[in-house]
């Protein structure tokens, strides 16, 4: 009955709810991005620890993400080490600083290679150049957000940079679906328009103007800087997961958060963004 009425040109039951034109249910992916940064906020201004387990909570989570992805294409990553480096890569930049995490990522770099020693030498550089990798792809930039919330502002710096990052995807989300026509880049994601890259550029460039002086007493011109960097910074994030997924030929990372895949997918342009706020907030804002 069912393939009777869609031979016959009648709507599907199911794909009349589809609520936009790139498939995404838009009510259950706006809910669960209310919860995700709801979260971010009450741990941010309560425990600021709270929000680095927040943090380290949703890294794991696109680490084992990541792993299981390229266990498919036979790349194996050790969970353990890269877990373990990274938590005290982590941990020590928001305590003690960059030079501290500096260190804890070279002694990971090691561990990683004695680690990989015995399961002999068949595919040892490939499995190796996969894990330190990803030990740069997540808890890497990762350690940019612990240092930006280690200052006495903390907290703001790391909204800034949160609302930044957001007002990209948001921006170029709803521009894509109203006026986008012309693709940016097909051959690797194939839904992205150069008008949703404008509706970027617009909501990074007002948010940035609009909040760095407003939360970190800084200049308007500042903000408009750093608001262009975040588009860039937060496009090229976007477009690297992309291809990586492309190129392990899979859709999505995981299915975690409804509505937005994994949390690969979710903090693919914050994970490019973070290095970039940390050091344009450490220039214009010094503490």
């Amino acid at each position: 009955m069912r393939d009777d009425r869609l031979a016959q040109g009648e709507a599907d039951p199911v794909s009349e709810h589809k609520p936009s034109r790139t498939g995404r249910n838009l009510p259950l992916a706006a809910a669960v991005a209310v919860v995700l940064g709801g979260l971010a906020l009450i741990t941010l201004f309560t425990l600021k620890a709270t929000f680095l387990a927040y943090v380290g909570l949703v890294v794991t989570m696109a680490l084992w993400e990541l792993r299981h992805a390229l266990l498919e294409r036979g790349i194996s990553l050790p969970l353990i080490p890269i877990g373990a480096g990274g938590a005290a890569m982590f941990t020590l930049a928001y305590w003690y600083g960059a030079q501290a995490a500096l260190a804890a990522l070279a002694i990971t770099v090691v561990v990683l290679m004695a680690w990989r020693l015995p399961g002999g030498s068949a595919g040892y550089l490939r499995d190796l150049t996969a894990s330190v990798f990803t030990l740069g792809y997540l808890p890497l930039m990762a350690v940019f957000v612990a240092l930006m919330l280690s200052t006495p502002d903390g907290s703001r710096r790391t909204l800034v940079f949160i609302l930044l990052t957001a007002c990209s995807d948001i921006g170029a989300y709803f521009a894509g679906i109203l006026v986008g026509r012309h693709l940016m880049a097909p051959a690797i994601s194939p839904k992205k328009t150069w008008e949703g890259l404008a509706g970027s550029v617009v909501a990074c460039v007002a948010a940035g103007a609009i909040a760095l002086p407003t939360l970190l007493h800084a200049h308007v011109w500042q903000g408009l800087i750093l608001g262009a960097a975040a588009v860039a910074a937060a496009t090229l994030g976007d477009l690297v997961e992309s291809m990586i997924k492309r190129d392990l030929e899979i859709k999505d990372m995981g299915s975690v958060f409804p509505g937005h895949g994994g949390a690969m997918d979710r903090i693919d342009s914050l994970l490019v963004m973070a290095p970039v706020a940390w050091l344009l907030l450490k220039l214009f804002v010094p503490h």
